[in-house]
């Protein structure tokens, strides 16, 4: 009979998968003896596998450069990366290897730009597509890029005053995009989204606004959906809605040269996932492609904003089990050595999924459990609601410690978190380390952060001064 944890996970899945593999009965991922962290640095642990960024960037761009020599697709593709999902040196420093433009959310946004600038990581060439509701602070940071000569800086107006704020700020002429406030999925709690202006808006407003300014000049067209690039009616829908605004403004606006499909590419939340990136850029780009030609209008630029795909996949975290609480017949508590609301802030605020699984311990007999931070909310737990399945892990027994790994964690936990600050019960945030590769494929770790202190969460509380 197959008991085993490594039976059950086999006979599931199909395993082992590109990142996932064993070394005896320890897993390990891309190649990394996840052990060997536990036994250096402990636990609780968050790590960044930088080689994963680079990894998923080149990826994209391979499939969109397919998919426009297939479609005979005679215009240029821009990656972006979207600095929102992990605004952290270590992300910038590991993207920017790979000759991408940067997409912003707010005005300290710009204050990183400018710095990677002054390193020489980004320069001149690099677009920096300017997203999000602008008021005074963000519209003053990005007249001083452009100001200071960044032509290259497109600000994405949201909302109708945008434009008169950026006007009055900037010197002589610059660029602009404008966003398409799509409609919600029928399922969402609103019809329209709160960012962008309407599709029957746009047109009025270029011709109202932007037709004879002088000091504008129309770039590009901005398409997000919130549920992300979907094979579903709903998305494909949206997006015909949109290359058909497209397709009338390009007829009245000759500058306009770019369409910007936003973010939105899934990343692995189960050994399950599957998601065709090939199929879905070629039908993006020939549906694009077939409208452009029926109206004879040249074919845009493809711009995206790739965020979580960027760097989900090279983040991970992983917990101990401290010890198992039988609540009733069928319920046993596995509590682990740290906090989901603390450190995977998406599990307890939307019931996002992550791969889970054990990292040590595959050829002991398994159990049914569910597993509790260590705060006293009650919303402080991981269960089949955000797992998709029951939870199975090797039986819990105080003699031979369990340790349990999140994996593809990296884009918006340290952020939503509140990485450095206070936390739910003062839990403390976990060690943070860097997981690299030399050009030898040798692996390199280092420590990014020490695990929280109790002297910098006093400090933080006023207790103490220093």
């Amino acid at each position: 009979m197959n008991t085993r944890y490594f039976d059950l996970i086999n006979q599931t899945f199909y395993f082992p998968q590109e990142e996932f593999t064993l070394n005896k009965d320890n897993l390990q991922f891309h190649n990394i003896d996840l052990m060997k962290l536990v036994e250096q640095y402990g636990t609780p642990l968050k790590f960044t596998y930088l080689p994963q960024i680079s990894n998923n960037i080149n990826k994209a761009k391979a499939w969109f450069r397919k998919a426009m020599e297939k479609n005979k697709y005679e215009a240029k593709y821009y990656y972006c990366y979207c600095t929102k999902s992990s605004h952290f040196s270590f992300i910038m420093d590991e993207a920017f290897k790979n000759n991408i433009n940067i997409e912003t959310s707010s005005a300290y946004d710009i204050n990183i730009v400018e710095n990677l600038m002054s390193q020489g990581k980004i320069n001149k060439n690099t677009y920096i597509i300017c997203n999000g509701f602008k008021r005074e602070q963000y519209i003053e940071n990005i007249a001083r890029l452009i100001n200071g000569g960044h032509n290259k800086t497109i600000p994405i107006i949201d909302n109708f005053e945008e434009l008169d704020l950026l006007q009055d700020a900037i010197n002589g002429k610059f660029k602009i995009g404008i966003r398409i406030a799509a409609e919600e999925e029928p399922k969402f709690e609103f019809y329209t989204s709160r960012l962008g202006i309407g599709y029957k808006n746009i047109l009025p407003f270029y011709r109202k606004q932007i037709q004879e300014n002088k000091q504008v000049e129309l770039k590009m067209l901005h398409f997000f959906i919130n549920t992300g690039i979907m094979d579903t009616a709903y998305y494909w829908n949206e997006l015909v809605k949109c290359i058909k605004v497209y397709v009338a403004l390009k007829k009245e606006c000759p500058t306009l040269d770019s369409l910007n499909v936003g973010g939105g590419f899934p990343i692995k939340n189960s050994l399950a996932f599957e998601y065709d990136y090939q199929y879905m850029i070629d039908e993006i780009i020939n549906q694009i492609k077939i409208a452009c030609d029926e109206a004879e209008v040249d074919v845009p630029n493809i711009f995206t904003e790739f965020g979580s795909f960027t760097v989900g996949e090279s983040g991970g975290a992983i917990y101990q089990v401290l010890y198992q609480k039988q609540q009733n017949d069928r319920e046993k508590w596995n509590m682990i050595d740290s906090s989901f609301i603390t450190t995977l802030p998406d599990t307890w605020a939307i019931n996002k999924r992550f791969v889970m699984l054990a990292i040590n311990r595959w050829n002991d007999t398994y159990e049914r459990v569910l597993l509790g931070g260590l705060t006293c909310d009650s919303d402080d737990y991981y269960n089949s609601e955000q797992n998709m399945n029951a939870i199975y892990l090797p039986k819990y027994s105080k003699e031979k410690p369990l340790y349990i790994g999140f994996f593809n964690t990296g884009a918006y936990q340290e952020t939503i978190g509140g990485f450095g600050g206070l936390h739910h019960c003062l839990i403390p945030q976990p060690r943070h380390i860097l997981i690299d590769r030399d050009e030898n494929g040798i692996l390199a770790t280092e420590i990014f952060s020490e695990q929280q202190s109790s002297d910098e969460v006093l400090k933080i509380l006023g207790y103490t001064k220093k």
